[in-house]
């Protein structure tokens, strides 16, 4: 009998091989915007593990949507080729390619994590954020410039236009990233918003900005390919973003068109107590799946094949997204289905080195040159 965790998935036309995916991680490689050749490598890889979906990293709909300089960029059409050869690669290992579609806000122009977390000076290549309100993450973040209509309703737009380039760089799926104190989650948040306007205040004006991309992308958006939103089900802070909220909220996307909801936590303060431990956010993934009636993926130190066989088996979630776990691991999905006694997905290259006892002896990767979806 087949475990849970590699049975397929369909989402509208779309069907996943297995339930495991690839979370978006940043990789902080690019120039200006551009993929190269270790995002091809580093995303293919994952691909070759087995995994079901790769998604790519957040990828900022607008220059200044960017966390640094060298965030990845959808924000104009010379993107599109670049991102067409990693999703075309994935495809060819036979899993789902996905793109994260993002925007900064306050937390923005900052160095990159490799070096001493700074905030970078307009010398040095950086701009001035925008957020909901002229409030900073950190002391040695920038204080954003508030987003009036205008800046608001250009936002929106850009997120209208990443969703083009995505879907003409051929992805499958495409995720708004409405989580970890970026800027959708900025808008949502009470510790983040303290506007007066449509924009602030009660749960209706704090989630407007959140509907109306996903109205924009939504309306570009293939309608027979699914569309995710990654959000944070709470800020760990008092007076913040809650569970209660993110089930309503949830609600409402599932009514805009949203098919999956990637529930993570916190990044909204830096001072938030967070009860880390192995799957720490699956909970949060379960109550919106039960209340809100709408398929969710569940991340969050998600590390043992038996464990993420379970959140699958048990209901709590449709989906496991690992992150951290495929860095250590990029052939996580082959060896937990070795360690479940599944048939693993080895490429046709690789096969020679399968364990003599595993039936992918006999297999090359599955459908790896037959997955196209067509559009």
């Amino acid at each position: 009998m087949s475990h849970p965790l590699f049975s397929p998935l369909q989402l509208r036309s779309l069907e996943f091989p297995n339930r495991i995916g690839v979370s978006p991680m940043c990789q902080y490689s690019s120039e200006d915007g551009f993929s190269n050749d270790w995002h091809l490598v580093h995303l293919g890889s994952r691909a070759q593990g087995g995994a079901g979906l790769v998604m790519l990293e957040a990828s900022a709909v607008l220059p200044e949507g960017r966390i640094t300089p060298n965030d990845l960029g959808i924000w104009k059409d010379e993107h599109i080729p670049g991102l067409e050869r990693v999703a075309k690669f994935i495809h060819g290992q036979g899993a789902r390619a996905g793109i994260q579609l993002a925007h900064a806000g306050r937390k923005a122009s900052m160095s990159a994590p490799f070096v001493k977390e700074r905030l970078l000076a307009s010398d040095e290549g950086g701009w001035q954020p925008v957020g909901p309100s002229a409030v900073a993450f950190a002391p040695h973040y920038a204080i954003p410039t508030a987003l009036d209509k205008a800046g608001i309703d250009a936002v929106v737009e850009a997120f209208r236009h990443a969703a083009q380039r995505a879907a003409h760089a051929g992805f499958d799926l495409v995720e708004i990233h409405a989580a970890h104190g970026y800027l959708i989650h900025q808008f949502l948040s009470p510790l983040a918003n303290q506007r007066t306007d449509e924009y602030g205040g009660s749960l209706e004006n704090r989630g407007r900005l959140a509907l109306a991309v996903v109205d924009a992308v939504r309306s570009e958006w293939p309608e027979h390919l699914p569309l995710f939103m990654r959000i944070s089900a709470t800020d760990w802070a008092d007076g913040g973003w809650n569970a209660d909220e993110s089930v309503e909220l949830a609600r409402q996307l599932r009514e805009h068109g949203v098919d999956l909801v990637d529930v993570s936590s916190g990044g909204m303060v830096p001072n938030a107590t967070i009860p880390v431990g192995p799957g720490f956010q699956v909970p949060f993934a379960a109550r919106i799946r039960r209340e809100a009636q709408i398929p969710t993926a569940a991340v969050g130190m998600i590390t043992d094949p038996t464990q993420a066989n379970e959140i699958v088996e048990k209901g709590e979630a449709e989906m496991v997204m690992l992150a951290r776990e495929m860095l250590r691991d990029p052939y996580w999905p082959v060896h937990a289905a070795a360690a479940l006694g599944e048939t693993a997905s080895w490429p046709k290259q690789y096969l020679r080195a399968a364990p003599a006892h595993s039936p992918a002896r006999a297999e090359s990767a599955p459908a790896a040159l037959e997955t196209s979806v067509a559009r």
